[in-house]
């Protein structure tokens, strides 16, 4: 029988031994750490019962995956929520840009820009479907939808600076460019306006929903189903090199995908790994880190804008000028005075987070790469300045800075919880220049990674993608 070894349990190294389970082969998946689903898991961070997402906390990929749409995961009882708005972006004037699924609610709050507004993601968000189908693929592929794709690609290319220039006000280019911010990286280089665009269209077609019970539900109705199929996963397995993946009769599988970054595929796979491949991961660049503050706070965040109260998501960067600055400064290693900042508020869709009048919330701020300094009062200043009083409501207070977001999940090198920098060169071409991104070179290996193409985000994509390519090459 064939079999497959997948090292990596997060949403991609899963998708990939669901899909290769799927075919028949039998697929033991090892993960180092002591629960399955990498960057999809939740734990009791600040006070016992209120429920933190570790990483990933918002799916709006994750939701209209074609992969992860196909698999019944509602089976296994994943249940995706909603807020009463996915996004809102505040202001310090009071205004605030708004991300909903509902446009006319989005085209209120953005005054004269509506209408130019519409007339670009109107169709994006209408087209979605079908384009995701060529956009979480790798890039050399024969396109499904070649003129929608042709017309997403022409102002994927832009910066996303360029793109914000055709709206007048605040609300609208802030907006836009706190969405393109998820990339971690400069917004004035070319390409960087495509997360923008993908995240943006995606809140409008499918919004920013949370999974009940955490993100953690996602990995447990994927163990869920993959051991249906007949797959297993061992946890508290950290592999070390290709050699340790040999049964008991001396055996290699016939396939490993390794759900790992690339400089990890360097260690395991050794010598084995031909030159190119070797020197083409080590060159591999990581980009911004993260820099993740849990809160236990009592009641609500005290908001000044109304739509940030029933927001599931926020963006805290201030003015679409202040959000460029600022990850500018983050990849020139350098930590802004007022750094961009995301805030989760989960447990307004998913009251099972919370535990009484304690409610969770959910944080990050974008720092340089493998920071080591303390940024929690920036995280905690930017929250007051669109919610005066704030402090008042922390009961406890959970913090994981780049290295400890390191040693929480190895992918996440210096706290790059991108698993690489989205550079104009690395959207496009990850992990190297090659018309197969998956392969290693080794037969039989292959990497799954959010260092493969599509890139970041619960959608399984890279997962999928890898599996296919291991089934060609039988």
């Amino acid at each position: 029988m064939t079999s497959a070894v997948v090292v990596g349990s997060g949403p991609n190294g899963l998708a990939a031994a669901i899909r290769l389970a799927q075919e028949g082969i039998e697929v033991t998946v090892l993960e180092a750490a002591d629960r399955p689903g990498g960057g999809t898991r939740t734990s009791e961070l600040t006070l016992p019962g209120l429920l933190h997402d570790d990483c990933a906390a918002f799916h709006p990929t994750g939701v209209v995956s074609p992969f992860l749409s196909t698999l019944g995961l509602d089976r296994y009882g994943l249940r995706w929520a909603w807020p009463e708005i996915d996004l809102v972006h505040p202001l310090d004037d009071g205004r605030a840009g708004v991300l909903s699924r509902e446009m006319d609610l989005t085209l209120a709050s953005l005054g004269a820009d509506a209408r130019s507004w519409q007339r670009l993601f109107g169709p994006l968000a209408r087209g979605l479907d079908d384009l995701l189908e060529d956009v979480l693929r790798p890039v050399a592929h024969r396109p499904r939808h070649p003129l929608l794709l042709a017309r997403f690609g022409l102002r994927a290319l832009l910066p996303a600076t360029t793109i914000a220039r055709r709206w007048d006000d605040e609300p609208a280019k802030a907006l836009f460019l706190g969405a393109a911010a998820h990339a971690f990286g400069r917004l004035d280089t070319p390409l960087s306006g495509s997360v923008g665009l993908m995240l943006t269209a995606a809140g409008h077609r499918a919004g920013w929903p949370v999974a009940v019970g955490g993100s953690q539900a996602i990995a447990a109705a994927m163990t869920a189903l993959l051991a249906g199929l007949g797959g297993t996963v061992k946890t508290g397995v950290r592999v070390t090199g290709l050699d340790q993946l040999r049964d008991l009769d001396g055996r290699e599988p016939d396939f490993v995908l390794l759900d790992v970054a690339p400089d990890a595929v360097v260690r395991i796979a050794g010598e084995r790994l031909p030159g190119r491949v070797r020197r083409a991961f080590e060159r591999y660049r990581f980009g911004p880190a993260a820099y993740k503050v849990d809160f236990a706070i009592e009641g609500d965040v005290p908001w000044t804008n109304a739509d940030a109260r029933r927001a599931g998501t926020l963006h805290l960067g201030g003015s679409a000028a202040e959000v460029v600055a600022a990850e500018a400064a983050t990849v020139r290693g350098a930590l802004a005075e007022r750094p961009f900042v995301l805030v989760g508020q989960q447990y307004l869709a998913d009251p099972s987070r919370s535990a009484g009048s304690a409610n969770p919330l959910w944080a990050y701020a974008h720092v340089p790469h493998g920071y080591t300094g303390d940024a929690t009062e920036h995280v905690v200043r930017q929250i007051e300045r669109f919610a005066p009083g704030f402090r008042d409501r922390v009961l406890a207070t959970h913090v994981r800075g780049p290295v400890e977001l390191a040693s929480y999940n190895a992918n996440y090198v210096g706290g790059d919880i991108s698993a690489g920098a989205n550079t104009a060169r690395q959207i496009a071409l990850r992990p190297r220049t090659t018309l197969h991104p998956y392969a290693t070179g080794i037969p039989g290996v292959f990497l799954c990674s959010s260092a493969t193409p599509p890139g970041g985000g619960v959608h399984g994509m890279g997962g999928f993608n890898a599996a296919e390519a291991a089934l060609r090459s039988r």
